[in-house]
């Protein structure tokens, strides 16, 4: 890697808020205006959904075939296509332990072998979601009593097994749009281009935004 390239990196650091406001309090994240200080001559006002964080897994088989699933998204209006994904809302429980509980719960899988595969700003121009992507192989099938009975959308969960290729394909075809799964599989191409060598442990260091209210 050359020195320009190697200088290429996301710095984490805050400026000052110097007021914060609430405008909503919801079921799952908050919406606030913060009063920030860029520098010394310049303070403005932006508008923030304050998110706990989530997870997703592409979850590929030794056949090359990954999991997807469709459920229907309210804000957009569409069912859409993604990989099993969700919340980092449950107290104590590591972004792993989150990616794995989800595995079981959405699709019925283990895997015995997990990597991070990208982290990444869902949104960060209105949001602090940070959400990290893991790879899980080594597939193995869980007995339908050990999962969850599966509540609002996803009691009509549509799950599906298909290459990877043909979910790249409709990927660069316009016919999956959520971004999860469009970065996860984008990712898993790349990683297999280069042998999985590039791939992170799964509790590789992750420098999420940690918001606390002022």
């Amino acid at each position: 890697m050359d020195d320009e390239a190697s200088s290429i990196a996301d710095r984490p650091g805050s400026r000052d808020v110097l007021e914060r406001r609430m405008r909503i309090q919801g079921a799952k994240w908050d919406v606030v205006t913060d009063r920030v200080q860029l520098d010394d001559d310049t303070v403005v006002d932006r508008d923030v959904v304050l998110h706990p964080g989530a997870v997703g897994i592409v979850a590929l088989d030794d056949d090359e075939c990954v999991t997807l699933i469709c459920q229907y998204r309210h804000p957009v209006a569409a069912d859409l296509w993604e990989i099993p994904a969700g919340l980092l809302d449950e107290p104590g429980e590591s972004p792993w332990s989150t990616a794995q509980r989800e595995l079981l719960e959405e699709v019925g899988l283990s895997a015995s072998t997990w990597h991070t595969l990208i982290d990444l700003y869902s949104s960060p121009g209105m949001s602090s979601e940070a959400v990290r992507v893991y790879l899980a192989r080594g597939l193995t099938e869980v007995d339908p009593g050990l999962r969850p009975e599966p509540t609002d959308e996803e009691r009509d969960l549509i799950v599906r097994r298909i290459p990877l290729d043909a979910a790249l394909e409709r990927v660069l075809n316009g016919h999956i749009h959520n971004s999860l799964a469009v970065t996860g599989l984008l990712a898993t191409a790349e990683a297999r281009r280069l042998r999985w060598e590039p791939l992170r442990i799964p509790d590789a260091e992750w420098p999420a935004p940690s918001w606390e209210v002022l």
